[in-house]
């Protein structure tokens, strides 16, 4: 690039992409998707397969806030004390996570005062019907309690349906990860086959100012959000 005169802006413009994806690309060894590739090479002049090669990864990412060898290790206010900063937006994607409510009776009204502030809150919960819910249970061993604690969310979080800056779906997809996201702050509680999500673990991210892990989980949580189905209030 440098020797041809690229810039991130330019050679974006020319494989019709994000500027920023170039940046990751150079900066943090992202891998072009193939057709990508080959449209970069053919304008940089390059053999593809030396521009797809992915450079060593860093060894800890700059978005790394802080790593928890499990949920059970955090207390219920790191949750809810992230939801409280927030100023433009508050996503939440869970099968049931009602442990939030459990230990924090008054989730929903901290949810109401960040939309009544202006905070965009979206909140996908797991569809009890869903194969990939009823599947759950008996993989973290825990047989149909999973589909009863999603009725028990569902019950929690229908009264917020209806409230301006506030829309609660409900989700069939498979759950990799629940995520808990602040405007530029995100929990992460992976999933592990045969262990229950308070046993498994928990990342804290930052967003970086290119993006990286943090805009992947975010992606992924708009793509769920795609295919979920709006939560009315009863009546």
């Amino acid at each position: 690039m440098a020797a041809g005169g690229w810039t991130y802006a330019t050679l974006a413009q020319q494989v019709e992409i994000d500027p920023k994806s170039v940046e990751r690309w150079v900066n943090l060894g992202r891998i072009p998707r193939r057709a990508t590739a080959l449209q970069a090479a053919k304008a940089l002049g390059e053999d593809v397969h030396a521009l797809r090669q992915a450079r060593p990864a860093r060894a800890i990412s700059p978005e790394l806030v802080a790593l928890y060898e499990q949920r059970a290790d955090l207390p219920v206010s790191a949750f809810t004390d992230l939801m409280a900063q927030a100023r433009e937006r508050i996503d939440i994607l869970v099968y049931a996570a009602v442990f939030l409510h459990e230990a924090y009776p008054r989730l929903n009204e901290l949810l109401t005062e960040r939309a009544t502030e202006g905070c965009t809150v979206r909140i996908a919960i797991g569809d009890v019907d869903s194969d990939n819910v009823q599947a759950r249970g008996p993989e973290e061993r825990f047989g149909h309690g999973i589909e009863s604690r999603c009725r028990l969310a569902l019950m929690h979080y229908r009264p917020l349906a209806g409230t301006p800056g506030i829309e609660v779906r409900t989700h069939g997809t498979t759950l990799y990860n629940s995520l808990y996201r602040a405007d530029d702050e995100q929990l992460v509680n992976a999933h592990v086959w045969g262990v229950n999500a308070y046993a498994a673990p928990v990342w804290h991210l930052r967003r970086h100012e290119t993006g990286g892990m943090f805009d992947t989980y975010a992606d992924s949580f708009d793509a769920v959000w795609a295919t979920a189905t709006p939560v009315h209030q009863e009546g």
